[in-house]
């Protein structure tokens, strides 16, 4: 994704700020790449120009148990504190996404300097999920 992403910037003469996005919770349903490949990516996005890495982003379990949802940010963290300890230049600003209308308090407590709270202030999306992210 990421040599294509930056193949289409450079061809429009464009750069463009990004989250890597880390599956913090080992879950099927989410998105994002395992902890352990982390450094291992930081290293080879140089190679992209147009792609400027400004932090982490993830997405907690969905459950009522919060030291779960807590082990999720605090992993985040812990990898964007072992990438600045490592090889600062790689993270960017060190900016951590995490946290959503439901668990974002856990989140700004391990952290987050950046959270998304869409459903909290405009309420529930109208259309279901599978609507945007539909299965396969």
């Amino acid at each position: 994704m990421a040599e294509a992403l930056d193949r289409r910037l450079q061809a429009a003469g464009r750069s463009l700020d990004v989250y890597v996005q880390v599956n913090t919770s080992a879950e099927d349903s989410k998105f994002g790449m395992p902890p352990q490949e982390v450094p291992a990516f930081l290293k080879a996005l140089p190679a992209y120009a147009s792609l400027r890495v400004r932090g982490l982003m993830t997405l907690a379990l969905l459950t009522p148990d919060t030291a779960r949802v807590r082990e999720c940010f605090a992993l985040l963290r812990a990898l964007r504190d072992e990438a600045r300890q490592e090889t600062p230049d790689l993270i960017g600003d060190g900016e951590l996404s995490m946290g959503m209308s439901g668990d974002y308090e856990i989140a700004v407590e391990e952290g987050a300097t950046c959270v998304r709270v869409g459903q909290a202030i405009f309420g529930a999306r109208a259309v279901p999920d599978s609507h945007y992210w539909p299965e396969g």
